[in-house]
């Protein structure tokens, strides 16, 4: 499904015509004639939308006989211009019936399951979920009732099994957080579809540029747009996209929430959907590049990138994914404290910080052993959820290296 812009200079002349990705990030959203001929479309900042009569008032649809885009106003946190630009785009993008924003990720995650969990209901959720995600299910789902159970992130058409009579939703994130495994998501959704049970996927490290979750069967799909909508370290953003009897209700519940974005965090998002395509192809050679050069290192004990043939899910991956993007794992050899500590301590091109997809490389340590209930994830030495920015990779072989000679030794003086 492919929205046509209207002839307002936007950058398309055909309606109807199928464009491509990198078309669509340039033009959609964009109504330019609409306001004074600037490319870029106002940032619209204020909470109160007046009415020009009574009857307008009383009556707000006729308000959009009257408005440039076609849209109802009625006040700031139900929407302006600059966030249906943005919603507008994002719905092309991701072929979706309708897109919310929220204020970050996670708001985007608890305002779905909130919109589609009921008090009774049983969900099931990837054992290797975002952690804060788990966080929500266990601390405020299960407050309202609602029973979440952790599957193994492998289990493909197995997921069958575990659907009862009140499963409402299953969710899904591919690849899953920090060890990066791939779920078969056509299978998982095909059991879904065959107990009427809606599928979640939270599709952040991919973007809708190398995965589709719709095209396997998804229902909603949700994005941290803080990461690569946004791009550049600047601004929090959730989206959800979605289709079908999810929308309503992730409408109402969105609306009841009182859910609302800032009007600059939203005109950052657009300024950096604008170039999506050209930084993820530079998140991605950089990264696969580094993680190829880390395979060499001796120090290290594997690198977990889907895109690498060493990956154990590869061959799914190339099933599902059109390409890869910043983020992966690797596990060093065992090593004292103090020597992790050392490593990390040595980095300078590297930061250390717990966000990724936007300019800057980053690397943290993580151990994901505890909060795994369905499966086990003893690394075998400490994790580092490496982020590939847009430095040169070269560089940050160098800052690397050194930080692991720093590393080994502190090990060999201990």
């Amino acid at each position: 499904m492919t929205h046509s812009p209207p002839h307002d200079g936007s950058g398309s002349q055909n309606r109807g015509t199928k464009l491509s990705v990198e078309t669509r990030l340039a033009t959609r959203g964009r109504r330019p004639f609409a306001h004074s001929g600037f490319v870029n479309i106002p940032t619209h900042r204020g909470s109160t939308v007046l009415y020009e009569t009574y009857a307008d008032l009383k009556n707000p649809e006729r308000k959009a006989e009257k408005s440039p885009d076609g849209r109802v106003y009625t006040y700031g946190r139900r929407g302006s211009p600059t966030i249906t630009a943005l919603e507008d785009a994002l719905a092309d993008l991701e072929d979706a019936e309708r897109v919310f924003l929220t204020p970050s990720g996670l708001s985007a995650i608890s305002t779905v399951l909130f919109a589609l969990a009921n008090a009774g209901d049983h969900i099931l959720v990837t054992d290797s979920t975002y952690q804060p995600a788990r966080t929500f299910c266990d601390n405020q789902l299960r407050r309202f009732g609602v029973e979440t159970e952790y599957y193994d992130p492998l289990i493909g058409g197995g997921i069958a099994d575990l659907i009862r009579p009140n499963t409402r939703l299953v969710y899904t994130e591919s690849p899953g957080s920090q060890t990066f495994e791939i779920q078969d998501l056509s299978p998982i959704a095909a059991a879904a579809k065959a107990r009427g049970v809606l599928v979640v996927t939270d599709n952040t490290w991919a973007t809708p540029l190398f995965f589709r979750p719709f095209d396997f069967g998804a229902d909603v799909t949700i994005n941290a747009g803080t990461k690569y909508v946004v791009g550049h370290a600047d601004a929090l953003l959730g989206v959800i996209a979605a289709r079908g009897s999810a929308v309503q209700a992730i409408h109402q519940c969105h609306g009841d929430l009182g859910v609302s974005v800032g009007p600059d965090d939203v005109t950052l998002a657009l300024r950096g959907l604008r170039t999506m395509t050209v930084r993820l192809e530079r998140h991605q050679a950089s990264a696969i590049r580094f993680a190829e050069w880390l395979e060499t290192r001796t120090e290290i004990e594997r690198v977990i990138h889907p895109a690498l043939p060493s990956h154990p899910q590869h061959a799914l991956w190339k099933t599902y994914f059109t390409g890869s993007t910043g983020l992966f794992s690797a596990v060093l050899k065992p090593q004292p404290e103090g020597a992790v500590a050392a490593l990390f301590d040595a980095l300078n091109v590297f930061g250390m910080g717990f966000s990724w997809g936007g300019y800057e490389s980053l690397a943290v340590p993580f151990d994901c052993a505890e909060s795994r209930t369905a499966t086990e994830a003893d690394l075998g030495g400490q994790g580092i959820r490496f982020h590939i920015g847009l430095e040169d990779p070269a560089d940050l072989m160098a800052d690397f290296e050194a930080a692991l000679d720093r590393m080994r030794a502190f090990s060999e003086a201990a």
